[in-house]
């Protein structure tokens, strides 16, 4: 059946991703309300209760804010690295299990991943590759200022990848934010531009890539059209597959590994 892919929503105000394998559902990141959360779940069809395990990439507030919660409410696993347990209060025995890097986590016969720790200022950050145990692979890359090389190297069997276009270089430069914040964006442990995620996406792209979602654009400093442009510029003569956006109101679309299109959600 493949990997499903479903952002519910991806930007500063908050993240959240469904990985799904048909019969296990896992949620990447749940950086909004429960309430929230659990609206959004039911607009893309699943039911709160259907998720199997949350595993947070990280502790700021985006991407973790009603995790525990929702792990006690819907009687789901959670998971994250140490770094994240202890920066969240979370009890590695009682609350939560903790993985370490580069160690593959297994949800079912059918779906895993594997965390790569990725650099994002005083967050032991992990991106995440799903595998379906029979070759299909789908990646969630968010929240750093670089592309490490192990993350260059998983990346390059993927047939789907989620990744981070934060920022228009201009836009970041000529905005308002002081220029400390600037720096910190534009540094190793920020945040990638759009063009950085043209030429990460570049380098790992071959021909069963098959989609890319381009997540967490930040509202200041970018906008959807600039980003697609500015990536579509690095890779369009050497991808043939599709390319979505996932704004911070979602969930718009799903995909799957094996079909290059997606499915739109329509609200009800």
């Amino acid at each position: 059946m493949g990997i499903g892919i479903t952002h519910l929503g991806s930007g500063s105000r908050g993240n959240a991703t469904i990985i799904s394998s048909g019969e296990c559902n896992v949620l990447v990141d749940c950086g909004f309300s429960l309430k929230q959360t659990e609206k959004r779940l039911v607009i893309a069809g699943f039911e709160p209760e259907s998720i199997d395990s949350i595993i947070v990439t990280h502790h700021h507030k985006d991407h973790s804010r009603s995790a525990l919660g929702a792990s006690k409410k819907w009687n789901s696993s959670l998971h994250c690295n140490l770094g994240t347990a202890s920066k969240m209060g979370w009890n590695t025995v009682e609350e939560c299990e903790a993985f370490g890097s580069l160690e593959r986590v297994q949800f079912s016969s059918k779906l895993s991943m594997l965390p790569i720790p990725v650099p994002h200022d005083d967050a032991d950050n992990v991106a995440l590759i799903a595998s379906d145990g029979n070759g299909g692979r789908a990646a969630i890359v968010t929240d750093l200022g670089e592309a490490p090389h192990d993350l260059i190297k998983h990346l390059s069997g993927c047939n789907h990848i989620s990744i981070e276009a934060n920022y228009d270089h201009r836009r970041l430069l000529g905005g308002p934010y002081p220029d400390s914040l600037k720096r910190r964006i534009s540094g190793r442990g920020g945040h990638l531009s759009n063009r950085q995620a043209g030429e990460i996406l570049m380098e790992v792209l071959h021909d069963d890539l098959e989609s890319i979602v381009l997540c967490h654009l930040s509202e200041k400093n970018n906008a959807p059209h600039i980003a697609e442009s500015e990536v579509l510029m690095a890779i369009d003569d050497e991808f043939g597959g599709s390319i979505s956006i996932s704004k911070q109101l979602g969930p718009e679309f799903s995909y799957w590994t094996g079909q290059s299109e997606p499915r739109s959600i329509v609200v009800a």
